[in-house]
């Protein structure tokens, strides 16, 4: 299993807009798509004042279904254009890790 993982971050104002996008758009959008081998994702948020970070974690079964997702270029970011306006920052790239799993 690989775990993609990315941040964002939003001004304070713009977080809900944002999240609202993320639950309701974005990661139903990627569930539509049906990428062989995504098996779901995560969200993730944290306040911080006059930023709000996003940590979205999506998983995949191989690097293969992250490519059939993200493009030949597995470690660039996927970002709706409807989204772009609301991020102040963001990781230029996304980061991927070997999900192990502990008994």
């Amino acid at each position: 299993m690989i775990a993609r993982i990315w941040h964002g971050w939003t001004k304070a104002n713009d977080a809900p807009a944002y999240e609202e996008m993320l639950r309701s758009e974005i990661l139903p959008g990627i569930e539509r798509r049906n990428i062989p081998g995504y098996r779901g994702a995560e969200l993730f948020v944290r306040d911080g004042g006059a930023e709000v970070e996003f940590v979205t974690l999506l998983r995949f079964e191989n690097m293969a279904a992250v490519a059939a997702f993200a493009g030949a270029d597995e470690t660039k970011p996927v970002i709706y254009p409807k989204a772009e306006p609301l991020l102040t920052r963001m990781d230029e790239r996304s980061r991927h890790y070997r999900v192990v799993a502990l008994a």
